[in-house]
């Protein structure tokens, strides 16, 4: 029996009707609050109270043009894989174009003339409901996935360290909505050191497979030896309905950035260019400055306390400076409240803190959970030493251990090191690999934007709230 393809329709198909009906009910509760609510006490209507059609009509013609600008945006794709403040960023982005639009079209519709507080109140709460729309439909396709309905079955080829990370983690999270069947070995036989996934057999078994085990998706996870493979995989699979998708081979990674620039008709590639322009670094700064002291203002109180209890927990002073690298590889010191007991490194050196960290007080493990150690970050930010958002700060002795050692090392000394980073966001925080931590800070350094700071800090708090991999 033929295989049917799969066509992936009913979860987009419920965020169309979910946005649909979101800014539907965005349209009524603007009109409602703008003319029936104790808004009207504050804001008296003067020109008397216009009729509901009119605005029920206007969001007939809203809606498929907002709908439109999501999916041009490709925010009706299933399996987005996207957290969810990637999806309110980009719901912002969408309502204020969309805003624009209808604005536009009301200045050149004269028969009737609508309120310019419902659009401003239109606005804001189309992002409200929308958002909370979008988040229960992630929820319910996370739960639509795990319970195993509309699975894409998985095909790994190669036999690298990133095809077993990739195989591990599709089969933790069936939540995203893949089924990794096992995988294909470049050679004539089993990897040796994938012996825990299901072998499917040689690199020349893969078309057949994709017929017979009815493969959706192809993940090629090729070692660099191994990348000539490529174009013989790819016309072998000629005439198969089957997604191909490869993981970066270590060039692509360096050249993330790559642009063509002709300097007196001479064509030049660049493959690496300054971090922030002097516009991006000034709103950097200005957001760094006010973020930072908004902070402390609200913070003020919790500061204080923190202060009394370090002094009655252990002996020894409030604040704990030490040495970490910054910008350009310049030397600052970071200041933080102390969460160890005063000897901490006399016997053991320069190391990094551990789970039940035995040089940790008993209020240290509290506010190293939390994150509270670091707020006297804060007066770093100020000073212009660090950033609200940016890598990790070391210690002058792993910055000389691992330039040597991590390809690309030195490139996160290119931006203003953080309170809160990209590669803490995602879990790279404690032990976690050097390499891999690396390979995230490079990516916000070569991908920044003040929204992508805004998304840094928001996955923060979640991460402070209910991550377990702070000590």
């Amino acid at each position: 029996m033929p295989h049917k393809r799969r066509q992936d329709l009913f979860i987009p198909l419920l965020t169309v009707i979910s946005d649909a009906a979101a800014i539907e009910i965005s349209f009524l509760f603007s009109y409602w609050l703008r003319f029936f609510s104790t808004l009207t006490y504050y804001i008296p209507i003067e020109y008397g109270l216009p009729p509901l059609d009119a605005y029920i009509k206007s969001s007939f013609v809203v809606i498929p043009v907002w709908c439109w600008l999501f999916n041009a945006r490709h925010l009706y794709l299933p399996r987005r894989i996207t957290s969810f403040s990637d999806e309110f960023f980009a719901i912002v982005r969408i309502v204020v174009l969309g805003m624009l639009l209808v604005m536009a079209g009301a200045f050149f519709y004269r028969s009737f003339s609508y309120s310019r507080i419902v659009f401003w109140i239109l606005g804001v709460s189309a992002v409200v409901f929308i958002s909370i729309g979008r988040f229960i439909l992630m929820k319910f396709e996370q739960f639509w996935y795990a319970r195993g309905n509309d699975l894409k079955r998985v095909l790994i080829v190669g036999t690298s360290t990133v095809a077993d990370k990739t195989y591990r983690s599709l089969t933790m999270h069936r939540s995203l909505g893949y089924e990794a069947l096992g995988y294909c070995s470049v050679h004539s036989s089993a990897g040796d050191t994938m012996d825990h996934i299901p072998y499917m057999g040689s690199i020349a078994s893969v078309p057949e497979l994709i017929k017979t085990r009815h493969i959706d998706m192809i993940l090629i996870a090729f070692s660099e030896t191994e990348q000539p493979l490529l174009h013989d995989l790819v016309r072998n699979c000629q005439g198969l309905n089957v997604e191909m998708m490869m993981v970066p081979d270590i060039l692509e990674l360096m050249t993330s950035q790559v642009q063509i620039k002709h300097i007196e008709g001479i064509p030049f590639l660049g493959i690496k260019s300054p971090t922030l322009s002097s516009w991006n670094f000034i709103v950097k700064r200005t957001f760094d400055l006010l973020f930072a002291s908004l902070i402390l203002l609200l913070a003020s109180p919790i500061i204080g306390l923190i202060v009394i209890l370090i002094k009655l927990d252990s002996r020894g002073p409030v604040f704990y400076l030490q040495e970490r690298i910054g910008l350009d590889g310049e030397v600052f010191k970071v200041m933080k409240f102390r969460s160890m007991h005063t000897d901490a490194e006399q016997a053991t050196g320069p190391v990094w803190s551990q789970k039940n960290d035995p040089r940790t007080t008993a209020l240290g493990r509290f506010l190293r959970r939390f994150s509270l150690d670091e707020l006297p970050q804060l007066m770093n930010v100020l000073r212009g030493d660090m950033s609200i958002v940016g890598p990790r700060p070391e210690r002058p002795y792993f910055v000389e251990k691992f330039k040597n050692q991590v390809p690309r090392y030195l490139e996160r000394h290119r931006v203003k090191t953080g309170m809160t980073g990209w590669a803490q966001v995602n879990g790279l925080r404690g032990n976690a690999s050097i390499a891999e931590r690396t390979n995230y800070d490079i990516y916000y350094v070569e991908h920044w934007s003040l929204v992508f700071d805004l998304k840094i800090i928001l996955k923060t708090i979640h991460a402070v709230l209910f991550g377990m991999d702070a000590y």
